[in-house]
């Protein structure tokens, strides 16, 4: 059995650069190139992720059909204890039956 090649964590290089080599940018832009500026491939209708509250683990499935989205989406509102997010091309939604996420 062949052991995963391993690819190095480089965090000490960031860590240890002094601040000059990073461009301050307002808050503003920061959340519209980041944060609002997800892209999803042609080929995937949605990604949704649900997240469970009790024990804090979260699963991702993706989509590639509007009716199979619907169907995971149907199943996972019966779930008292799971927090929902959907990220279409257009929109980011949050879905929860849970009042503890309210």
């Amino acid at each position: 059995m062949n052991k995963k090649k391993y690819y190095p964590n480089n965090w000490k290089v960031y860590k240890d650069a002094p601040e000059g080599l990073f461009e301050d940018i307002p808050w503003d832009v920061f959340m519209d190139w980041r944060v609002d500026g997800w892209e999803l491939p042609p080929a995937v209708f949605c990604v949704i992720r649900e997240q469970n509250m009790v024990s804090k683990k979260t699963k991702e499935h993706v989509y590639r059909r509007p009716h199979a989205a619907k169907a995971k989406i149907k199943k996972l509102l019966c779930k008292d204890d799971v927090t929902t997010v959907v990220c279409t091309s257009d929109a980011v939604v949050t879905i929860s039956l849970n009042p503890l996420f309210k």
